[in-house]
């Protein structure tokens, strides 16, 4: 299996609700690193997994919907707990829809899997990894 990842980074604030969150239930910021790694069984005709600076472009798309925002008050995020966990899957969900619609080129046809992982610190990270 073949894999490349490329990177960019969110800045968000956001709430939880739930005693397990403890002081986390009022409002903080957070920041993460974010990682997509996209598979394939074999290289395409150019010899790649796909495009680096579409998949870097695509990602950043992503990433900058949700940047610098309070995601307690994003309509489409209403009722989630946005945790870090949640956060990877919702990513990997909207590069997976940006793949399916061509975005990353026709060689991103041949991807089979995509897994977002975010970091929250040197010590710290949560994926979500899903099939294409």
């Amino acid at each position: 299996m073949f894999s490349i990842t490329v990177r960019d980074h969110l800045m968000i604030a956001h709430s939880f609700r739930g005693e397990v969150f403890g002081p986390a239930q009022r409002l903080h910021g957070a920041t993460f690193l974010v990682d997509a790694s996209f598979r394939r069984p074999e290289l395409d005709d150019d010899n790649i997994v796909v495009d680096i600076g579409l998949a870097t472009r695509e990602l950043g798309a992503v990433v900058g919907e949700l940047n610098y925002r309070n995601l307690d008050d994003e309509p489409d995020l209403a009722g989630i707990n946005t945790s870090t966990e949640a956060l990877a899957r919702i990513i990997a969900d909207r590069l997976a829809d940006r793949v399916h619609a061509g975005h990353l080129g026709p060689g991103a046809h041949g991807l089979t899997g995509l897994t977002v992982t975010l970091h929250e610190s040197h010590i710290a990270w949560a994926s979500y990894e899903r099939a294409l």
